[in-house]
């Protein structure tokens, strides 16, 4: 059974909630203007809040059920990290999308409270301070989940779930490579800006 969640958990992250979303609202396609990620941000630019809500939310779910579902069969942490990790590498890694995907985080964020929900929320309320405090929706998101690792650690004492999330943070850090040069130059887009075709 775990085999067969990881699978799973593979297949449902590899939905782009993105591409779903502004297709039916009859939105461009994030893959085609600003940062061509496939994520709540560059829809918010590019497709208006509602699209870039609704792909928030899906970005979520895809993290968080296929988890909440190793919990209904009581699976281990390692598990269910792994389980996490799957549904995260889906939608890094879509298989419906040529396997080039978004950088992950909103996944990885439901991936957070499907695992534990008061430390998942902890993850988001650091993310949501850091936006506030900085601005940028990049920098928040590495700082949210260079420290979710930690958090979890802490509160599960589990070291094969630790590393899993290390992992993944890996992976994060990996895809955001460009956007930390260019928060270095100061370059980083604003979280409040938004392009001339923005609603």
């Amino acid at each position: 059974m775990p085999y067969f969640l990881v699978i799973l958990a593979y297949l449902i992250g590899s939905v782009s909630a993105a591409i779903i979303t502004c297709r039916l609202l009859n939105k461009v396609d994030p893959r085609t203007v600003g940062s061509k990620n496939p994520g709540a941000t560059n829809v918010l630019r590019h497709a208006g809040k509602k699209a870039a809500l609704f792909t928030l939310a899906g970005d979520l779910l895809k993290g968080l059920i296929p988890v909440a579902i190793g919990h209904a069969f009581n699976l281990e942490w390692q598990w269910l990290g792994l389980i996490g990790l799957a549904a995260f590498l889906g939608h890094l890694y879509p298989i419906y999308y040529g396997f080039k995907g978004g950088k992950g985080v909103a996944t990885a964020l439901g991936v957070y409270i499907g695992l534990q929900p008061i430390v998942g929320i902890v993850v988001v309320i650091t993310w949501l301070v850091s936006a506030l405090i900085f601005n940028i929706s990049s920098l928040s998101a590495l700082i949210a989940t260079l420290l979710a690792p930690l958090y979890f650690f802490w509160v599960t004492d589990s070291l094969p779930l630790f590393i899993i999330l290390v992992v993944m943070t890996g992976f994060i850090y990996w895809r955001h490579r460009s956007n930390i040069v260019e928060i270095i130059n100061g370059t980083e887009d604003k979280i409040s800006e938004k392009k001339k075709n923005s609603e």
